[in-house]
């Protein structure tokens, strides 16, 4: 299967880890040769509720027994997403009350940055340098790291960055701006959190001189951090929030949300002002609304913060400089890119699955299912001191 993996299938990087997957369950995935590996992952933050969830999978069975695609999005009213979005609303912010389904966190991300555009008649947007808001050529302008993009060019115009936590940079934010994108938290930077009211900082800036402010929740997002939305733990209320990742306990969806006077402007001058065929998908819709139920009927968001803290005590080892992030969006950082490369690596060999950040080369992901265990984080971070100390050793 690897072999044909790698002919048929196209590749994000020269050297893709391979693992040939049977099933999974839980915290756990298990390999063609019946070896069982614990997962610190889980999917790049997407499985919130781990593999194979019950009552997610249950109402995504129900959902295909009814039907499945009917019409593109925004047309006809179905019963998982109209459920799914009323209970998102029920727990925002009063202004964020109408969302926009769609297939991923970067047509989010696209939505999300037309949105801006439209609603206040600008055209220039600010991101931060070292952000990832998705990959397809909107989300792309807005990515603060000219290596991954310099090939791609031109994208879209008028783009301009600061940097994350530089208060000074708040001022270039103008009446010329249609809007600011960033990330509640930092992601492929690593993990860095908003320091000193940086984010009502930037959203006072915002509303000074007329420009909205998106924040980005595709990986912080639906319970990691602590709440049910990262910038919820900084004192700020976003005009457009995007969201992805963990929504739908590993099904590919995204979306955005804001205010209904926003949003209703995408059906008119011009009309289909954001269109998708498979947005809303009421599969998909059934999987988001079972994940959101879950989550929030569960205690799963507080106990983030508790299993952050078995994290921390455990994660002390010369190797690693300091632990980042928050809940369970955490970063080990270790003292160089190699050893990250080698413990992560080794981890694996061992049935650890740990994994990268997209631009910070020291940073050790660890970012598992809500659900974990206290027994299963002590054991995997039992297989990463062990490897540590094995690398350690041997230099």
């Amino acid at each position: 299967m690897k072999q044909d993996f790698l002919k048929y299938q196209a590749q994000t990087s020269p050297y893709p880890l391979g693992m040939e997957v049977s099933h999974a369950v839980d915290s756990y995935i298990f390999d063609t040769n019946g070896k069982k590996y614990l997962d610190f992952v889980a999917g790049v933050s997407a499985v919130s509720l781990g593999h194979q969830n019950k009552r997610v999978n249950e109402a995504i069975i129900n959902q295909l027994n009814k039907y499945s695609h009917v019409m593109v999005y925004g047309e006809y009213a179905q019963h998982p997403a109209v459920e799914y979005c009323k209970l998102l609303v029920q727990n925002l912010h009063p202004s964020l009350n109408k969302v926009y389904l769609v297939n991923s966190g970067t047509e989010a991300c696209e939505g999300a940055l037309k949105l801006v555009r439209r609603v206040t008649g600008r055209s220039q947007l600010i991101s931060c340098h070292n952000a990832y808001h998705g990959n397809t050529m909107g989300s792309m302008s807005v990515m603060g790291f000219e290596e991954r993009k310099q090939v791609f060019r031109p994208l879209i115009p008028d783009v301009d960055f600061i940097t994350f936590n530089n208060e000074d940079d708040i001022q270039k934010i103008t009446s010329k701006t249609a809007g600011i994108i960033l990330e509640s938290i930092q992601g492929g930077a690593g993990f860095i959190e908003p320091k000193n009211d940086f984010l009502a900082k930037v959203k006072k800036r915002c509303e000074e001189v007329g420009a909205l402010m998106i924040i980005d929740e595709i990986q912080p997002g639906f319970g990691r951090t602590g709440k049910l939305f990262g910038y919820e733990n900084y004192n700020v209320v976003p005009d457009v929030v995007i969201i992805g990742k963990g929504m739908a306990g590993g099904m590919p969806v995204g979306g955005f949300i804001a205010n209904s006077n926003y949003m209703d402007l995408l059906s008119h001058d011009p009309k289909l002002g954001h269109i998708t065929t498979f947005g809303g998908h009421p599969v998909i819709a059934a999987a988001s609304l079972a994940t959101l139920q879950e989550i929030l009927e569960k205690d799963y968001i507080s106990q983030s913060l508790a299993k952050e803290k078995i994290f921390r005590e455990l994660l002390v080892h010369p190797l690693i400089e300091e632990v980042r992030g928050k809940g369970l969006m955490l970063a080990a950082m270790t003292k160089s890119a190699e050893i990250t490369n080698e413990v992560i690596l080794r981890c694996q060999d061992k049935g650890l699955i740990l994994f990268w950040l997209l631009f910070e080369g020291k940073a050790i992901r660890i970012t598992p299912p809500l659900t974990i265990s206290e027994e299963e984080i002590r054991e995997g971070c039992k297989i990463i001191l062990e490897v540590m100390d094995e690398v350690m050793n041997e230099n």
